[in-house]
């Protein structure tokens, strides 16, 4: 077993849902020890979202969920009723404990509970509290909630996916989450190393309106530039042709051939050295421009491929390319099995619990260990006999009381 970089470095969790907890997991994934604080009785709300559920080793349903599982590993959860002073004491104790916070509540929930960054900030300055809402700690929608697929919407990301002549899309993943909580783990690794050097703490404010707006990246460029609204391109690589998905006899193959020599290698892999020698097509430029001229030549002739031939004609000719996989073949790719991308864990409720595998691969810190998303509550009395020293006999108190 390799320590992970964060080694010794505390985190509470007090994400629910994705965007936040995804920022958690990768803390945990980094070394610290996180723990998740969860509701009473149901847990995460995304303990019960989803239709997809793990099976015990029986066969048999569980209540554990695809959404939970895919955020919350080599965590440790306990239950709190924080809405209840005693519950909201317990947290100030560990907030006291911890170098990290991660919560997100609505703007200004928490400072109903005490439980808020000013008030945090008084019990342990060096505390770093890391803010996720859907807009921000300010402005006109501040107190406004969302989900992932709100601001898909909101920031333009939508309107620029999906067919030109079709209607605006949504991205098959959760992107704004994942994305939000990537930013949330840089950013409180920023904190860290800054703490390292003055002893500050600090709070993180964190919007994923904001993160969607950022992932609109070069598409809000181009109406910076020009001032014109991004249109839909499908598949297609903006100023790029032949760069998309062509259709074959059988299926259909991603292309990235939008330079001029990848362009010549393509028209050769397909037989087609009469566009190569067209010099209306010889500059990536001219292709683009005379997109609407030069892509249905070549759908025709990928038409009368099949895939497999397709792709074995552009990868002798070093052509960038890809076949269009499904979930299972992704993961069935040799590169895939080879990166031992899709771990087999133990869970207490499965002793074969596939998960995709952190991608970040370190010289010497290597991420090799991956604990199991944990039970509801699983953690509860060990934290509190670790990070408050308390004994078996307050614990059974707080839980008789309904406090754990």
């Amino acid at each position: 077993m390799t320590a992970g970089i964060l080694q010794g470095i505390k985190v509470l969790d007090m994400g629910r849902y994705l965007a936040a907890p995804w920022a958690a997991q990768m803390l945990a994934d980094l070394g610290a020890d996180v723990v998740k604080i969860e509701r009473v009785g149901q847990g995460d709300q995304f303990r019960q979202y989803g239709s997809s559920y793990l099976r015990d080793d029986k066969g048999e349903l569980t209540g554990e969920t695809a959404y939970y599982l895919c955020t919350n590993r080599n965590k440790r959860s306990i239950t709190l009723d924080i809405a209840d002073p005693r519950g909201q004491e317990i947290v100030r104790k560990l907030a006291r404990r911890s170098d990290v916070l991660i919560e997100n509540f609505r703007t200004g929930s928490l400072a109903r509970f005490g439980l808020d960054y000013p008030a945090m900030k008084a019990l342990n300055p060096a505390l770093i509290y890391l803010s996720v809402t859907g807009f921000g700690q300010d402005g006109p929608y501040a107190k406004v909630g969302g989900l992932d697929s709100v601001f898909q919407a909101m920031s333009g990301l939508m309107s620029v996916t999906g067919e030109p002549d079709g209607p605006p899309q949504k991205i098959g993943v959760t992107i704004i989450d994942e994305m939000t909580g990537l930013y949330g783990a840089n950013a409180v690794l920023a904190a860290l190393f800054h703490r390292e050097r003055t002893g500050q703490g600090q709070h993180i404010d964190l919007a994923l309106f904001d993160t969607a707006l950022a992932a609109m990246s070069h598409r809000a460029q181009d109406y910076f530039l020009t001032g014109e609204r991004p249109a839909r391109m499908g598949s297609r690589t903006i100023g790029s042709t032949p760069a998309q998905i062509f259709g074959t006899s059988d299926g259909a193959i991603n292309v990235q051939a939008g330079d001029d020599h990848a362009y010549r290698a393509f028209c050769e892999a397909i037989d087609r050295l009469d566009l190569r020698d067209d010099p209306r097509f010889a500059e990536r430029a001219q292709r683009w421009a005379l997109r609407d001229e030069l892509l249905p030549q070549i759908e025709d002739r990928c038409r009368e491929l099949t895939s497999a031939d397709l792709l074995a004609r552009l990868q002798a000719h070093r052509v960038i390319c890809a076949r269009i996989n499904n979930v299972d073949e992704a993961f069935a790719e040799p590169q895939a099995i080879h990166r031992n991308m899709r771990r087999t864990i133990r869970h207490p409720l499965n002793d074969a619990l596939s998960i995709v595998a952190n991608p970040i691969r370190f010289s010497e810190t290597p991420i090799t260990d991956y604990a199991p998303p944990p039970l509801l509550g699983a953690d509860t009395d060990d934290v509190l006999r670790q990070w408050l020293g308390m004994e078996d006999g307050e614990i059974h108190a707080l839980r008789e009381a309904g406090m754990i």
